[in-house]
């Protein structure tokens, strides 16, 4: 095909699934805490890194990470002790990271409006190789995080005092989501673009959360969900010449909406089945049999 003979496409089909996966990998435990916008104000002090790494000519990818990672702790840190004034001082944080972003790159000999755009939003002819290495390293340690640490992860991101408790590490694991959100911020660059990483992290969590029940099988599924919209994005876009960040982020709100809407004759057959098999437990009790003796499962509220 086509699309598989010209080495940028190779470099952006590389990336989207790289970046399919990791978004809602650590995007589900953002979910479960109720963080769903941790990642659009990590791409805003993104730019920040952005704008650096063309100012002092290294990389645009390692310099974002950095500067991510360093908000992303600023951020939970800002969370854990910030109070009443804490929202104040994110605000601050966000904007800061985007002005300064915009700035940089405009005192830089190298960078542009349109350079800056490309981050923005995401480009696929753009994705060098150096970016590719750079992702493939990044992809990993959030992998390594989000499938190694999922139990810990899953017990701090549920309930913080319970896993305190329990003797985990709550803080160490808190600034660690926080520093994985911060890397897959800048994993996702390149194909979704910064102001959209965000959707990415969230959007296919959710629609997987319309028809599971448990954490595995979410995981699992927001994975797939996220990886065939990434891939599917990145070859509409070579084909129909449109923005690859907006068309994945379209395509996952599709998915979405249908997952939705085949989640509500399910819920309701399932009702319907519990009800059925709730009345049969209850025609099966003997007459006169008070309630308190009956099974445990046989107690109707």
């Amino acid at each position: 095909m086509e699309i598989f003979q010209t080495e940028f496409m190779q470099r952006a089909l590389i990336a989207a699934v790289l970046v399919g996966i990791t978004a809602p990998a650590i995007g589900i435990y953002l979910v479960q805490r109720r963080q769903a916008l941790m990642g659009d104000g990590i791409g805003h002090i993104a730019m920040t890194g952005v704008g650096l790494g063309f100012l002092l000519n290294s990389s645009p990818v390692w310099m974002a990470t950095l500067i991510a990672v360093v908000g992303a702790v600023t951020m939970e840190l800002i969370r854990a002790y910030g109070k009443t004034r804490g929202d104040i001082a994110l605000a601050m944080l966000f904007y800061g990271g985007m002005a300064g972003g915009v700035l940089l790159i405009n005192l830089s000999d190298t960078g542009s409006n349109a350079n800056l755009s490309s981050y923005l939003f995401g480009s696929l002819s753009t994705v060098s190789d150096s970016d590719v290495t750079a992702i493939c390293l990044l992809a990993a340690f959030v992998v390594l995080v989000t499938v190694g640490l999922r139990k810990q992860l899953f017990a701090v991101s549920q309930d913080e005092e319970f896993a305190r408790v329990t003797g985990l590490p709550v803080r160490v694991l808190n600034l660690l989501i926080a520093v994985t959100a911060a890397v897959t911020v800048t994993v996702a660059m390149r194909v979704v673009g910064l102001l959209l990483v965000s959707a990415l992290m969230v959007v296919p969590v959710a629609a997987a959360q319309q028809i599971t029940r448990s954490f595995k099988v979410t995981f699992i599924l927001s994975v797939v969900i996220g990886t065939a919209v990434t891939l599917s994005g990145t070859v509409t876009s070579y084909y129909q010449d449109v923005p690859p960040g907006a068309t994945i982020v379209l395509m996952a709100i599709g998915v979405f909406v249908v997952l939705t809407a085949l989640a509500t004759p399910l819920a309701r057959r399932r009702a319907r089945t519990v009800a059925a098999a709730d009345a049969t437990c209850t025609a099966d009790v003997p007459k006169g049999v008070p309630e308190a003796r009956r099974p445990a499962d046989e107690v109707t509220a």
